[in-house]
């Protein structure tokens, strides 16, 4: 109760005239930051925490939040209406995003995500209030046996996102972007690997110049080969049927309880993220729809559960941060350091140095969600004039503007060189109708998933008993054979409906 006390007490000392200016501000420019391709949350907390170092402390940290929120959700903004996701955790919101803007959905999809966005940091920001202490109990539980297994669990999650129900292309997708997270310095012994006398690979891949590559180009490719004149995202708009934007959002509240259940969980645990929580949860709903075909294809529950999850993730990032001084996400590492720049500790002691300090970041995570649903709002009026826009020019903008996005992340010509390879291997992948999306979540996952796997293995010298003793490990393995299971058994059930379906044809 003493928490929530102080919750409305600090919600009250947030609601001045310049705070709410600031607040707002920075949220917009956090939903600009997270909608242009490459310029992450992250990097939009670099480079601001910077610039807040001359204000006091409440009124940069206000920035900083804004930023944040408003960069997760404008990710989803470039996802529905160009098919390139502003940021890492918006990869997933593309696959059905992306879909519904080319049925000519895509103001309903854009007022889906942001109400999705805005439930799910009101959960995240429910949960840093009420339950730190008991999600900081069990995230300090994982170790790096579980860590491993959850980046395991994560690449079998790409079973699931195959359109055509093929478990076996997603996994071959999956490992594929695990394999190539291996290229560069390993993290143990710091020895390069895969890098072929590649100076500029000892780095490793990086995300953002693959990611705008696999999701950004392949349309460009496909619409040139094709010679294809007319927008394709301008179709169908004028006799599409009406679609109850409150009466979905209605439908999906068990979608959207469980999503937000995740993307707490997920964020909770530290070093995973946003990006992890998304995926996870648009894999799970799919499992639970009824409706399982229409994911990938333009589902309105897959970017519910993507938007819910990825946003919900930002509160449960805050609780291993602010409790334990460990970043449960990347925007959250960056933030760790603006923290103590402006002499704020985070860790164990903080509650006892600001006693109200965990409800003052509540509060303005739930103003800065409401500033995030308003402006969220306004976009959803205007942004989708992008899909009249003619085809020969719409094109060249997107490729410009992912030329742009790859080179800004590290001023780099070489990302300019991984975009490109990683547009053929979209192009390529996409002809043979194998996901490229699962090539996005291998590299998020193979750093973690080869640097705990090994360092737990270094820990129990060799023995690799404690993956299979270890309680969470345990239930991490049976997640993971119950969905390699689960999809096997759908691809094989679509087999079937497929050849009987060529059979009535002869």
């Amino acid at each position: 109760m003493e928490i929530f006390v102080s919750f409305f007490q600090s919600l009250w000392q947030l609601l001045t005239p310049v705070n709410v200016l600031l607040l707002s501000l920075s949220t917009v420019c956090g939903i600009f930051i997270g909608a242009l391709p490459g310029l992450s949350a992250t990097m939009g907390i670099a480079l601001l925490a910077g610039l807040t170092y001359t204000m006091n402390q409440d009124m940069a940290l206000i920035v900083l939040m804004g930023i944040y929120v408003g960069g997760i959700y404008g990710g989803s903004i470039s996802a529905v209406l160009i098919g390139i996701p502003g940021t890492g955790s918006a990869a997933a919101t593309v696959l059905d995003g992306h879909p519904l803007a080319k049925k000519g959905f895509g103001r309903e999809a854009l007022s889906v995500t942001t109400i999705a966005s805005f439930i799910g940091t009101l959960f995240g920001m429910l949960c840093l209030a009420a339950l730190t202490p008991a999600l900081q109990t069990v995230a300090l539980k994982f170790a790096s046996h579980e860590f491993a297994l959850l980046a395991i669990f994560g690449v079998t999650i790409c079973g699931s996102l195959s359109t055509d129900g093929g478990a076996l292309k997603g996994w071959i997708a999956g490992f594929f972007g695990l394999a190539l997270a291996m290229t560069g310095y390993e993290q143990l012994f710091s020895m390069p690997r895969f890098t072929f006398g590649v100076v500029q690979l000892y780095n490793g891949i990086a995300f953002v110049p693959a990611m705008i590559g696999l999701f950004g180009l392949p349309n460009i490719f496909d619409n040139l080969a094709r010679g294809a004149m007319a927008n394709p995202l301008a179709l169908n708009s004028d006799k599409r049927p009406k679609v109850n934007v409150a009466g979905l959002i209605k439908k999906n509240l068990g979608n959207i309880l469980r999503s937000g259940s995740i993307g707490t969980g997920i964020g909770a645990i530290p070093g995973v993220g946003e990006d992890v929580a998304a995926w996870l949860s648009y894999d799970t709903a799919r499992r639970s729809s009824k409706s399982p075909e229409k994911f990938g294809k333009g589902s309105f529950e897959g970017i519910i559960a993507a938007e819910c999850a990825n946003n919900a993730a930002i509160g449960g990032a805050l609780i291993p941060l602010l409790s334990l001084a460990i970043p449960g996400s990347p925007p959250s590492a960056v933030l760790l350091g603006a923290l103590q720049l402006h002499g704020v500790r985070p860790g164990p002691m903080l509650t006892f140095e600001f006693p109200t300090f965990i409800p003052y970041m509540a509060a303005m995570l739930l103003l800065a969600s409401f500033f995030m649903r308003f402006f969220g709002w306004v976009v959803c009026q205007f942004a989708p004039k992008i899909l009249n826009i003619p085809f020969f020019i719409l094109m060249p903008a997107v490729a410009v503007l992912s030329i742009i996005g790859a080179y800004a992340l590290n001023l780099n010509q070489f990302d300019l060189v991984v975009m490109f390879v990683f547009g053929i291997i979209g192009f390529v992948f996409m002809k043979l109708k194998i996901p490229a999306a699962p090539i996005v979540l291998g590299l998020i996952l193979g750093g973690m998933a080869d640097f705990n796997f090994r360092r737990a293995l270094q820990a129990s010298r060799g023995d690799p008993l404690p993956f299979v003793t270890r309680p969470i490990s345990i239930i991490v393995i049976l997640l993971i054979l119950f969905t390699m299971i689960a999809g096997l058994r759908q691809s094989a059930l679509n087999r079937k409906r497929r050849l009987a379906a060529f059979s009535i044809r002869r």
